[in-house]
């Protein structure tokens, strides 16, 4: 792509420099753990039966071979926008860098559609209100809304805000791992169940397990929206490494507790019941702890979800912006709050379209990670491209066995073999039509205003 000087452009204020390692890796951790192992550990126990800590760990062997990519990537080039910047710088091509930037984003959008719609859910459970299908989208909406206020109001009070929602999530997922052990010690719950295999339909063993990885790789997505922070970070080249791979170590070890946990004191048939899977856990190993309580700590943990992925996707349309694959408007900065005001407006408004139209949790779930499966596989054949391109500065250089390893996994994941529900196709399919159109529109505003794709 070819495009105006970047120097030519009008001064935009520059993005506040607000998070060190501590914050770094709190946004992490805060982003991977929340809506996917509160709402789809049940989903992932339909599919394998006792064993659902295993695709938990399947994932996080897939997700640490692509964070490995995004490591070298956002070391080298520590700059907003994340996948798509990679991909122009490796492969030069507008419509591909508009496609994975637009894919991104919509991932970013599905999963903060998929944590509004299920704190939603929990705030109908949690305070015993029966508010029906209309009422839920209702308080789904009205919570996005409140997301893009605090996102409009900057990132430091998001951030903030962010430590005390990671604290409280942090919490809930530490309150079933301890309810969990301390009724194996005394005996109660079922053990066994933990290495019993119950493969769905007739897909057998592998296939199940397959199938049911495609579900809690989105329990493990999240480390992905990290790096369109990198214009928001203390010294991004040196802390990002020992900080997202903590971060997916930390995250990785507690899914497979709480899996454990959660087998062990409810059946996986039950599990697999409904939208809120783990205050079943609760009621079954501490029937005395008040379920309200772990009903408003649910729905912190994916009002987190939804702030993150909120903040990710309104950097990545700034980013991109800034780099011309967006119209320059996309990129404005709010003089006072500096945040940017229009990419916040603009994401907001398609998450409200997905609370609407595009269906519940499952759907939604599986869309994000379907779509985040495509670019990281994208990511990985760009390190590998990217590897001529020298900087000057020291950066993290991954084994040349993950990236390879990385994009045959990510594009086997994706496939429609491993069981994936058709619906996930459609709504991924609906929202790259979508991104095709408005790379047409985006083509002709850069061009009558003296840009050029």
């Amino acid at each position: 792509m070819s495009g105006i000087p970047l120097e030519t452009l009008p001064e935009q204020p520059e993005l506040k420099r607000v998070m060190g390692p501590g914050l770094l890796l709190l946004f992490i951790v805060g982003d991977i753990l929340g809506t996917g192992i509160y709402a789809l550990t049940g989903q992932v126990a339909k599919e394998v039966g006792g064993v659902v800590w295993l695709p938990f760990l399947v994932a996080f062997a897939v997700a640490l071979l692509t964070a490995l990519s995004y490591l070298e990537l956002v070391t080298k080039y520590p700059r907003a926008a994340g996948a798509a910047l990679y991909t122009h710088k490796a492969f030069g091509i507008h419509f591909l860098t508009f496609l994975v930037a637009f894919a991104v984003m919509s991932s970013g959008i599905t999963s903060a559609s998929t944590a509004s719609r299920a704190f939603a859910a929990n705030f109908s459970t949690a305070f015993g209100f029966d508010f029906g299908g209309y009422g839920v989208t209702f308080i789904a909406i009205a919570f996005i809304s409140l997301v893009a206020a605090v996102n409009f109001r900057g990132v430091g009070e998001s951030v903030k805000l962010n430590v005390l929602l990671t604290t409280v999530e942090l919490t809930g997922l530490l309150i079933i791992i301890g309810i969990g052990f301390w009724a194996i010690a005394g005996g109660q719950g079922d053990v066994s169940r933990v290495w019993t295999f119950q493969p769905s339909g007739d897909r057998g063993v592998l296939w199940s397990v397959i199938a049911a990885t495609t579900l809690a790789f989105f329990a493990m997505v999240g480390f992905e929206d990290s790096v369109n922070m990198a214009e928001e970070c203390k010294a991004p080249s040196r802390i990002f490494p020992k900080v997202l791979l903590g971060g997916l170590v930390i995250t990785g070890g507690i899914y497979v507790l709480v899996a454990i946990s959660a087998i062990t004191l409810v059946s996986a048939a039950e599990l697999g019941e409904g939208e809120t899977p783990l205050l079943k856990v609760v009621q079954a190993g501490a029937p005395n702890f008040p379920i309200g309580i772990f009903g408003i700590i649910t729905m912190f943990a994916v009002a987190n979800s939804a702030l993150i992925n909120m903040m990710m996707a309104s950097r990545l349309i700034y980013g991109m912006s800034r780099e011309q694959v967006l119209p320059e408007m996309l990129g404005k900065v709010h003089a006072a709050r500096r945040t940017p005001y229009v990419a916040i407006g603009f994401t907001t408004l398609l998450a409200v379209a997905l609370i609407m139209f595009a269906g519940g949790v499952p759907a939604l779930g599986g869309t994000t990670a379907l779509l985040l499966l495509c670019v990281f596989a994208a990511v990985n054949i760009a390190v590998l491209v990217l590897r001529r391109d020298s900087v000057g500065h020291a950066h993290f250089k991954a084994p040349v066995i993950a990236p390879v390893l990385g994009s045959i996994t990510c594009i086997f994941l994706a496939g429609p073999w491993t069981g994936r529900d058709p619906v996930q196709y459609l709504i991924a399919a609906f929202l790259l039509g979508l991104g095709i159109v408005l790379w047409f529109v985006t083509v002709g505003i850069m061009r009558v205003s003296g840009q050029t794709a």
